[in-house]
């Protein structure tokens, strides 16, 4: 065991202690984990548009002070009782996302949202005690997606990190904690598109350009960017969007559009936005006998899904996922692996570093829409 394990570790971390004001490094006190739980070296963090949303506090119950960041790469520095998949030393991603391995989701080979450890954004604390791990003279910091990886040390349930073979640089591949896997799973492992064939990704953020990506992995020879701002179409292109739609372009619902630009619709669509019209949409242009749409965004709680049931009778089929469908534990160190040998390209994803001394630089990148991924350097 580490010379640490067993005490509380004095680290650096960066509080919000209010909605939308500009977080604060402190030092905070972090305890050892409890049993099932694994205390992690955060060595390079990511900004994600969900931790911006919560911060703002658009998407919740206000919880705050709270410690956000759910992107990260890190060391294992100690582990509680029980735990036996990680040790310390091994390099691990945490995620927001869990695998018990007990529960019928995670014995199911069809899904990966676990009844234990999916992701809850109310909850600040801890499942083994309900208390939290950080403290900062005797006062509790909450955490966040049971992740908080804005801190030099966290400690995370133990079935939500993934171990990952050591050789593949933490910098790069902490960006697939989130919205890297999100998108790219949900085209690979959900629409699954054909060499050869057509897919639209309606909008070309972080989540939407690696949707492209699993499209241009995939081998897709038509990808079709549809977003509202023409300025993203350049960047796509380095994702494999090869074709461009603004619906603002055009006095026809952006469906009929790619409609006739693909002589009936395109064999895929992959919804990255939220926006209900988007979804529809994405549903509505793909073809009939064989089209299949893929939903990602998250929509707003009041909205409905209205189409005419004619689409599906025409064999248009219609799929959701969480997370592109991996298994944190089991699929995450597979898609390390295809970074590794080149298939999988991360680096186009990353637009700015920051030392963790600036980390309120990373939050004024991704509100002015000048990044996809900002990575954070702890320890700076």
């Amino acid at each position: 065991m580490s010379s640490t394990a067993g005490q509380v570790i004095k680290c650096k971390a960066a509080v919000a202690w209010e909605a939308g004001k500009p977080l604060v490094i402190e030092e905070v006190e972090v305890a050892p984990p409890e049993a099932g739980e694994v205390r992690l070296k955060i060595l390079y963090t990511s900004l994600c548009h969900t931790d911006v949303y919560f911060w703002e506090a658009k998407g919740q119950t206000p919880l705050f002070p709270r410690i956000f960041g759910h992107e990260a790469g890190g060391i294992v520095e100690s582990v509680g009782e029980g735990v036996t998949h990680l040790k310390p030393g091994d390099h691990a991603l945490p995620v927001f996302t869990g695998e018990c391995g007990e529960c019928a989701h995670c014995k199911s080979e069809e899904s990966n949202m676990c009844d234990l450890l999916r992701i809850n954004t109310d909850r600040g604390v801890m499942i083994h005690d309900s208390q939290t791990r950080f403290s900062i003279k005797g006062q509790p910091i909450y955490h966040f997606v049971g992740t908080s990886t804005f801190s030099e040390y966290t400690v995370v349930h133990a079935g939500c990190v993934a171990k990952v073979n050591p050789a593949a640089p933490l910098d790069k591949i902490c960006v697939l904690s989130c919205g890297i896997c999100t998108g790219l799973g949900a085209t690979v492992n959900v629409a699954k598109p054909k060499p050869g064939s057509s897919v639209a990704i309606f909008g070309l953020g972080a989540v939407g350009l690696a949707a492209a990506e699993g499209a241009r992995i995939s081998g897709a020879s038509r990808i079709i960017g549809v977003d509202l701002v023409s300025s993203r179409f350049e960047e796509a292109k380095k994702f494999g969007v090869n074709e461009f739609v603004n619906p603002k372009d055009h006095d026809k619902p952006v469906q009929q559009v790619i409609a006739e630009m693909t002589n009936g619709g395109v064999d895929r669509a992959v919804e990255c936005t939220g926006s209900i019209q988007a979804m529809v949409s994405a549903f509505e242009c793909v073809h009939d006998g064989w089209g299949v749409a893929v939903l990602v965004g998250v929509p707003n709680k009041d909205d409905a899904f209205k189409t005419h049931p004619v689409n599906f009778l025409n064999e248009r089929t219609l799929k959701g996922t969480f997370y592109g469908n991996y298994k944190p534990r089991t699929d995450l160190p597979s898609v390390v692996e295809k970074y590794m040998n080149g298939e999988l390209e991360l680096e186009k994803f990353i637009t700015h570093t920051v030392p963790f001394s600036e980390i309120n630089k990373a939050f004024d990148y991704m509100l002015k829409g000048e990044s996809i991924r900002c990575i954070i350097r702890m320890g700076e």
